[in-house]
């Protein structure tokens, strides 16, 4: 372009127009500098508008167009130094001389002591060859040193209008950017930021899991930080609609989302009186609640604003006043009129009078200041009268309705911490978590109808709490008890201590514990000596036994300290013997029995770990939980089920979602009677618990077994029936041993097992456990005595009592 114009210059020259040519040959040069100033000042207003939005958060991702626009703001200068002065190639000036050229360029301001425009003017027109003169200057690398090098040749008139023109063409640029460009870009990146107002509908509310007893007593209320429970608005009566709009917004059906003259008085006490203040409708409200943040800015309002004209485009009225009313907050974590009805009165929302209404009504505005549960009933009444009188002026009530709603006093229903049977509450919680997921049962509002009989639970509840303080004596401090029904596999009773809200340790859940459980293990052992060739009357002798290996001795004891000499499987289990239970998984292998034992229900006992002997005498901890489901796979007949809080479990659309647990055989029915049969044997266990002991229920027949630990630690009883497992505990939570005096089955958990069973059992029918077709009862006449066998086995010899005592002494 530039040689171009030279060529003009030349033709002009030649007809001796040299004074016009000269003219517009320095219009067309200049041209290209002011188009390239305007598109500079046009960039530059973008830029500073791309600059504000990014501040104001409305579009974060422009702060990636800012680098790349003042590069090309930077390309432009450099070609406007080109259309300027065609005889410097900017290109060759490097350094902080080309810096202070661009500076210069965009905003006109001199550098002390030199005018570097006018610099590259007098370069080119005193010089014939101004690049060499340029070239010497650019080496060096500060303002003062090239004002000092270049002052002698330096201009100073500056020519003022130059300037101006130069200005007017940025400035004119930059409006017009803003004015056609930032302006309504800012106003649709703004728009379009804004949230969908269907997202009203969209979103999904936390809502509460609530958990109730098997009689549909609500146990609990799981919820995270808004209890809320939506109605539909045909179930909310006139009298709670139209006090919420006589109080919140009287012109509800009028507007069209704002009130314009309500906003321009908000606006005056900010601007004038230096105070946000509010000014909204109830759709402005929902619109705050559901979409937006709740911070006090004018930013904010100003969406709030837009985003209502949005909703009320897209919704009816009534479906505005829905989502309000089940949205807004009443006080601490109770959002949604219903759940507000059912906090301060114990009733449904369709239940409320007109003074109830107007009570609650009068809440949103400052729900800590009005609440009735703040000890000041004052404050309440007159926000009340309030709300009455405007209901009234809008002609929803008669001025006689209205005051007699006032003059009726308030019924608050008592505020507790609403937990029934806070153990197992607690257990159920987790399993939940476990099987659904926390953040579904802590928003998702199921409906939980678990297995537990409340009134039933809280006199188990008491009849724990009773013995422990009984047995104090004892150096007993905790209990815990348990009932299932054998035949679901569900939970009746959970008991977890002996008072969830002692302060030392209530609210650790011993029935989930790691505790030892003693010899109330050992119907395991035998059950794996069954299934390995042994019969109730094999024989096993009770004497010294000595185990070594490289580590160390181990010499087994009875309870009592004494040995008995050749004695039955009968007899061994019933009485509890520790020796001959040793023997047998010395012999049959202790894998093998955990093996067993995990199958029957022990879920903590893992299969591949390495066990010793002792475990059959108690020696790995156990979940009484889990014991529990063991004796409840024996009243099963060898089947195993899990144990059950839940009898339904419902989603927020009352869709069913529990899935039943699968059965599994892990025992055969003729071993689980034999045990049974065992363990339900009163006689055979005279020799070691008595006559008089807590272990018989009068008129039932129930399989028992007890346990104690080493040191007294642990004291268990466990027994059945065919449609009841009762499981009991006592002990102190830090392992510290009762006292010695303690007699497993006279004192400690039998007693307690006693009552609990006894309870259960009250008004209940007899049951027997059914011996399979399998078993068969022999009768040897000699000894006056009958065992069962099962059909097919080895049935050995009968050898009496009295001559295996006279056996053992010989």
């Amino acid at each position: 372009m530039i040689a171009a114009f030279d060529m003009v210059k030349r033709i002009m020259l030649k007809v001796n127009s040299r004074s016009l040519i000269s003219s517009i040959i320095k219009i067309l040069r200049i041209l290209p500098f002011l188009l390239i100033r305007f598109l500079s000042g046009l960039i530059n207003g973008l830029f500073s508008i791309l600059i504000l939005l990014n501040y104001l958060f409305l579009f974060d991702s422009l702060i990636y167009i800012l680098t790349p626009l003042k590069n090309f703001l930077l390309f432009l200068g450099e070609k406007s130094l080109d259309y300027q002065f065609p005889e410097i190639n900017i290109r060759n000036i490097t350094g902080k001389v080309k810096e202070y050229f661009l500076k210069i360029l965009y905003s006109n301001v001199t550098i002390p002591k030199i005018n570097v425009s006018k610099l590259i003017h007098t370069l080119a027109n005193k010089f014939k060859n101004p690049q060499k003169v340029l070239q010497e200057i650019i080496i060096i690398d500060s303002e003062e040193a090239l004002a000092t090098a270049v002052a002698p040749i330096v201009i100073k008139k500056i020519n003022f209008f130059s300037y101006i023109k130069t200005l007017l063409f940025f400035t004119s640029g930059t409006v017009f950017s803003i004015v056609f460009f930032a302006i309504p870009l800012s106003v649709f990146v703004f728009y379009e930021s804004l949230p969908d107002p269907y997202q009203l509908f969209q979103r999904i509310p936390n809502q509460p899991t609530k958990i109730y007893d098997r009689n549909d007593k609500l146990l609990y209320e799981i919820f995270v930080d808004k209890k809320y429970e939506p109605v539909a608005l045909e179930k909310i009566p006139n009298i709670v609609k139209n006090s919420t709009i006589a109080v919140e917004d009287s012109e509800f059906y009028l507007h069209n989302g704002i009130r314009p003259l309500s906003i321009l008085r908000a606006a005056k006490a900010t601007v004038l009186e230096d105070n946000l203040q509010g000014a909204s409708t109830i759709t402005q409200q929902l619109v705050k609640n559901l979409l937006l943040t709740p911070e006090r800015t004018i930013v904010r309002k100003i969406k709030e604003a837009m985003i209502a004209l949005k909703v009320e485009q897209s919704f009816s009225k009534d479906q505005i006043l829905e989502l309000y009313l089940n949205n807004i907050s009443y006080g601490g974590t109770t959002w949604g009129v219903q759940s507000a009805s059912k906090k301060y009165f114990g009733k449904n929302v369709w239940e409320l009078d007109l003074s109830e209404a107007s009570l609650l009504a009068g809440l949103p505005t400052a729900p800590t200041y009005y609440s009735p549960l703040n000890g000041d009933l004052e404050l309440t009444k007159s926000r009340q009268k309030l709300v009455l009188d405007r209901m009234v002026e809008l002609g929803y009530v008669a001025t006689e309705e209205a005051d007699a709603a006032y003059k009726k006093e308030i019924n608050i229903i008592p505020q507790v911490d609403y937990i029934r049977a806070p153990h197992f509450v607690m257990y159920v919680r987790d399993e939940l978590e476990r099987v659904y997921g926390k953040n579904i049962v802590d928003k998702g509002g199921l409906t939980v109808k678990t297995t537990l009989d409340l009134d039933f639970h809280e006199k188990v509840q008491q009849i724990v709490s009773e013995e422990v303080i009984k047995n104090a004596y004892l150096n007993i401090s905790n209990g815990a008890a348990i009932v299932l029904d054998p035949r679901t596999g569900e939970i009746l009773a959970y008991v977890g201590s002996r008072d969830y809200y002692f302060d030392k340790f209530g609210s650790f859940d011993v029935l989930t514990a790691y505790r030892q459980p003693g010899s109330s293990i050992k119907p395991v052992t035998y059950a794996l000596a069954l299934k390995n060739g042994y019969t109730a009357l094999s024989t096993i002798k009770d004497e010294k036994t000595i185990y070594k290996n490289q580590w160390e001795t181990y010499v087994p004891v009875n309870y009592d300290g004494r040995y008995h000499g050749t004695v039955t499987v009968r007899q061994a289990l019933a009485n509890s013997y520790n020796i001959p239970a040793v023997k047998l998984v010395s012999k049959l292998g202790a894998d093998n029995m955990v093996e067993l034992g995990r199958d029957m229900g022990l879920t903590t006992w893992q299969k591949d770990s390495s066990y010793g002997i002792s475990v059959t005498l108690g020696g790995k901890e156990v979940r009484l939980l889990d014991l529990a489901n063991v004796y409840a796979t024996l009243s099963r007949y060898g089947v195993y089920k899990n144990t059950t809080p839940f009898i339904s479990v419902k989603d927020s659309k009352g869709i069913e979602i529990l899935e039943k647990d699968k059965e599994k055989r892990v025992l055969s029915e003729e071993i689980s009677f034999l045990i049974t049969n065992i363990l339900s044997d009163y006689k055979a266990r005279i020799p070691a618990f008595g006559i008089n002991n807590f272990l018989s229920i009068t008129g039932h027949t129930v399989a028992v077994k007890t346990g104690t630990t080493d040191n007294k630690k642990d004291n268990l009883t466990l027994g059945y029936t065919p449609s009841y497992v009762v499981a009991t505990w006592v002990g102190n939570n830090d392992n510290t041993p009762m006292n010695k005096n303690l007699a497993s089955g006279l004192s400690g958990a039998a007693p307690m097992w006693n009552r609990i069973m006894s309870l259960t059992l009250q008004g209940k029918p007899s049951e027997v456990f059914m011996k399979p077709d399998i078993v068969t009862l022999i009768y040897y006449k000699r000894c006056n005595i009958s065992e069962y066998f099962i059909k097919g086995s080895s049935i050995p010899s009968m050898t009496c009592q009295s001559e295996r005592k006279k056996s053992s002494k010989t």
